[in-house]
């Protein structure tokens, strides 16, 4: 073969005949800040970036598409019922929301952002580890602190400091939450006594909430707006010492677990005609617990997963939303999206594009036609 030939051979397999995608995918470009600082566009910009930039900007598609979503938008069937083919029933119907989050979101700042969902009822059901009960109640009664990584446990120890990750809680900080909850669990045991009354994880829930009586608090809202929180491993915690505790000095109170998976399967098996939408910040028993609530309904309709986790190991942490689709709980045709970064950084700026923007925009409609703020 001659070097003319060797040449087109060559040129033939490196400079091979692209796919034209014009008009089939996004460019990637970045922000333009010669345009000026504004950081909404900022946000939507990401969609374009690449990387996990892009997986945000996905993710908050995914999300203003469950928010969207009405039942006004499904044609009608004929198994319909007469509520169901009610145009205004239909155009009220939204999509039921379930939001997981691990307990150290909580210990984080983005326990306000959680609080700003369920203060204005921008979420329907909860999930969490027990961290994420007891370090809201924790924050109300005295406050978490920034640290660094790096500073050494014993040194910690010695000092009375415990560290989450660079943020520091001080033991007192349970020391006064036993105060505040051993006289609670105490009341409930005499309840449960003298009226009968079945506590499950979530009445507990409900009731801490209510007890707390903390605007700053999400668990207090979501008491005040009936919003269930679960929690299937209550005693993994400091709530769980504090049980233990309580055992030995007034034995007796009884938390009955399995009416609560009735309960959780129910808001997913019942949210029919309403779709559903699952946002998981982090892996562990919230992610699956949701997952698999809806399992029970054929899969969720949309859903995001925001964590670090990888999916090497066959943790369900780490499994991207296509291996629940082979489960069943994702459906197949449902709009799904993992973004791979801490939901420190990721969760609030989703809000802002998604939650907070359509509220902002609510209310700036009201205030423009002079309806007084709910």
């Amino acid at each position: 073969m001659d070097n003319n030939n060797v040449l087109e051979s060559v040129r033939a397999a490196v400079f091979k005949e692209s796919e034209d995608l014009e008009g089939k995918s996004i460019k990637i470009e970045g922000y333009d800040f010669n345009q000026g600082l504004n950081y909404s566009n900022l946000i939507r910009s990401m969609i374009s970036t690449g990387f996990q930039a892009s997986n945000l900007g996905d993710a908050i598609e995914v999300v203003n598409q469950m928010l969207d979503w009405r039942l006004a938008d499904e044609k009608v069937t004929e198994d319909c019922s007469e509520e169901e083919k009610d145009p205004i029933f239909r155009e009220s119907t939204r999509c039921k929301v379930f939001l997981g989050f691990t307990s150290n979101l909580i210990s984080s700042g983005v326990r306000d952002t959680i609080r700003y969902l369920v203060e204005h009822h921008m979420v329907d059901v909860i999930v969490t580890t027990t961290g994420g009960i007891e370090e809201d109640l924790i924050k109300c009664l005295a406050p978490t602190y920034k640290g660094d990584f790096s500073l050494p446990g014993a040194f910690l120890r010695s000092k009375g400091l415990n560290r989450i990750g660079n943020l520091l809680v001080p033991n007192d900080n349970y020391c006064k939450f036993e105060d505040w909850v051993i006289p609670i669990l105490d009341q409930m045991l005499k309840e449960q006594r003298e009226e009968n009354v079945l506590w499950t994880p979530s009445k507990v829930i409900r009731r801490l909430g209510r007890e707390i009586n903390d605007k700053s608090s999400y668990l207090y809202w979501a008491y005040k707006n009936n919003i269930p929180v679960f929690c299937p491993g209550l005693t993994d915690g400091s709530l769980g010492d504090m049980l233990y505790f309580h055992s030995f000095r007034n034995p007796g109170l009884i938390i009955d677990i399995i009416q609560d998976i009735r309960a959780v399967n129910g808001e997913a098996i019942h949210a029919s005609p309403r779709k559903t939408g699952m946002i998981i910040l982090g892996g562990g028993l919230p992610k699956h617990h949701i997952c698999n609530a809806n399992m029970m309904r054929n899969g969720a309709d949309y859903a995001l997963f925001i964590n670090t986790a990888q999916e090497f190991d066959g943790s369900d942490s780490g499994a991207r939303p296509d291996e629940a689709v082979s489960w069943g709980k994702i459906r197949g045709s449902a709009k799904t999206v993992k973004v791979h970064c801490d939901a420190t950084i990721a969760f609030p700026l989703l809000v802002a594009e998604t939650f907070a923007l359509r509220r902002e925009k609510k209310k700036e409609k009201e205030v423009s036609v002079g309806v007084p703020e709910s």
